[in-house]
């Protein structure tokens, strides 16, 4: 099918997610991806410097894990969860509970980012119900974003995008996010305003409060907004005081998108739940996990039914998303994944300051390989400056999606210091020029 017929068919079927369709432009038709880059139907190649909504880690069509899922295919594609049991989802829990925290070990399978969070919220909540405890408050943070499943929505209410459904959220008590960036010298007050304001929601209410949520370190669509691993250490010291379960929403952060493993590991402070997804397969399949601790899981065995955990999906533990993520694994080792990492930290901090320096740009800030910075424009989410922004940047072969102002770079660890730097030349004289 040519490129004008898939547009035409694409028009007449497709409903494409965050999108007004009556405004936005044409979809592009991708029939390629290698590496760091995707290619359309004429050959144009697209630096992919968001992986893809923060998926893709290792680069697209990566050998090692295409291999993993042609292998698992022929073996077995799929099989129902409950009741049975397969080699490549026992082997990534045992992988991943290796990595994470020592606490952590019992594993929860789902598909998604949103509906790991569901399952936390859901675990949260029923643990304390299988006490016999009513506690059903929960905490989260001014602008968090959680993902679009109804659980998910009331966490992340004051991020703006829910208004139609306001009316069918759960209450949740949010406290101001501490954002910062580099050179701030407001944010030990920030932090201050924000932990006075957790402590006083904890003296009034914390017998009713079963669970505080956060995005640690970074909140992503927000705009990419940095606190400091001293704050998530304070937030979780106060919670585990008040005996409080709290939940790290890992799903755009963990695999190393912040410089470390997973963003629990800059901070000493470990959580009694963390969602992983997005990353977790390389960025081949949907896959998600909520691991938690054997303490929570216990609390869930009876020899009745009624304490049982009812949540399943149909593709829970898909054989290939695990062998999928077993292989995005090992690729972290034999590619010492982490010295790509350091180095695209690297680039990112020299180029943001440049950018800094032309007068463009305001509260540019780093984590791992996480760039973002404030272009000085007025814009929100949907505004036409940002969608200009957004085209400008494809016509030069750059696959970037501003948040608003907020100009931001997630590449796949892949990519080449050239490539990283040829980016940022473009990003530079398409910001000159708006």
């Amino acid at each position: 099918m040519s490129q004008s017929s898939l547009l035409q068919a694409d028009k007449i079927h497709i409903w494409h997610p965050f999108t007004q369709a009556k405004t936005a432009a044409d979809a592009i038709v991708i029939i390629r991806g290698q590496a760091a880059s995707l290619f359309d139907e004429q050959g144009k190649e697209y630096l992919d410097l968001i992986s893809s909504w923060w998926v893709n880690l290792h680069g697209h069509s990566h050998p090692k894990i295409v291999e993993a899922i042609v292998k698992q295919a022929q073996t077995l594609d799929h099989v129902m969860f409950a009741g049975f049991t397969h080699a490549p989802a026992v082997t990534l829990a045992q992988k991943l509970t290796a990595l994470l925290p020592a606490s952590l070990q019992r594993v929860f399978y789902s598909d998604n980012g949103s509906t790991a969070i569901e399952v936390a919220v859901k675990m949260s909540l029923q643990y304390w119900y299988n006490q016999g405890i009513k506690k059903k408050r929960i905490i989260a943070f001014e602008g968090a974003y959680h993902g679009d499943t109804f659980g998910a929505m009331s966490l992340g209410q004051s991020s703006g995008f829910y208004h139609p459904f306001a009316d069918y959220l759960f209450d949740v008590d949010f406290v101001t996010y501490p954002q910062t960036w580099d050179d701030d010298a407001q944010v030990i007050a920030k932090e201050a305003k924000s932990l006075a304001e957790l402590d006083e929601l904890i003296q009034q209410k914390a017998s009713e409060i079963a669970a505080l949520i956060i995005e640690p370190l970074v909140q992503g669509a927000a705009g990419m907004r940095f606190c400091r691993p001293a704050f998530l250490e304070a937030v979780v010291s106060r919670c585990k005081a008040s005996n409080i379960l709290v939940i790290f929403d890992e799903v755009m952060t963990g695999f190393g998108r912040t410089g470390t493993l997973f963003a629990c590991d800059q901070q000493q402070q470990v959580p009694d739940i963390i969602c992983l997804s997005k990353g977790i397969t390389g960025g081949f399949l949907p896959l998600a996990v909520t691991v938690t601790t054997e303490n929570i899981y216990q609390n869930f065995l009876d020899c009745t039914f009624e304490k049982a955990f009812t949540h399943g999906h149909s593709y829970t533990a898909h054989p290939l998303g695990c062998a999928a993520a077993i292989a995005s694994l090992t690729v972290f080792e034999e590619e010492k994944t982490f010295d790509k990492i350091k180095i695209i930290q690297e680039i990112h901090k020299g180029r943001i300051a440049q950018l800094a320096k032309t007068g463009k740009i305001q509260h540019g800030r780093v984590q791992g390989t996480i760039a973002a910075m404030d272009v000085k424009i007025d814009s929100t989410y949907a505004s036409s400056m940002s969608q200009q922004l957004r085209q400008a940047f494809l016509g030069a072969g750059l696959n970037l999606r501003p948040l608003g102002n907020v100009v931001y770079l997630m590449p796949p660890y892949c990519i080449t210091p050239e490539q990283l730097h040829q980016a940022y030349d473009k990003i530079e004289q398409i910001l000159h020029q708006s």
